[in-house]
């Protein structure tokens, strides 16, 4: 199944990849590992939830954000793969970042937005090593940013 079927299965779409925030590319290739920049939850420059997970979002819409970074992510992927997902073999690591409130814990479970979509879309496979962290702040006020390295073919 192409990436577009399989998200607008699950009525999303892949994004345009983000113009970056500073002096780096969305992706770096080594080898058959990919390097995916950290993507915040942004679209078309807009930054989707700006504030602080556990003060002006909730867990739910923490998983939303994570989600929305794991969508420009895929963007990043399918232009490093030039469109040819089947050269994708899984997900290896995942970083995530949330910009919390104090007092918020469940970070984990935010970044799980970005985890549950990738294994939902890349099988079993695709279950990676992970790392969440809380953060007092991120660009443009972003709610959530993910970075991942895949294995390619």
């Amino acid at each position: 199944m192409h990436l577009a079927d399989a998200l607008a299965e699950r009525g999303l779409s892949l994004p345009p990849i983000p113009d970056p925030r500073g002096a780096f590319r969305p992706w770096s290739r080594l080898d058959n590992q990919l390097f995916l920049a950290g993507q915040i939850c942004e679209l078309h420059g807009d930054v989707l939830y700006p504030g602080k997970v556990g003060a002006e979002f909730d867990l739910e819409t923490g998983k939303l954000a994570a989600q929305a970074c794991a969508l420009n992510l895929l963007a990043a992927l399918h232009d490093a793969v030039d469109g040819d997902m089947s050269r994708v073999v899984r997900c290896v690591r995942m970083n995530g970042f949330v910009n919390v409130a104090p007092g918020f814990h469940d970070v984990p479970l935010v970044i799980n937005g970005a985890s549950e979509l990738f294994i939902e879309l890349f099988g079993d496979a695709s279950r990676h090593a992970r790392t969440a962290i809380g953060v007092a702040t991120l660009p443009g006020n972003a709610a959530v940013e993910v970075e991942s390295i895949f294995e390619i073919r």
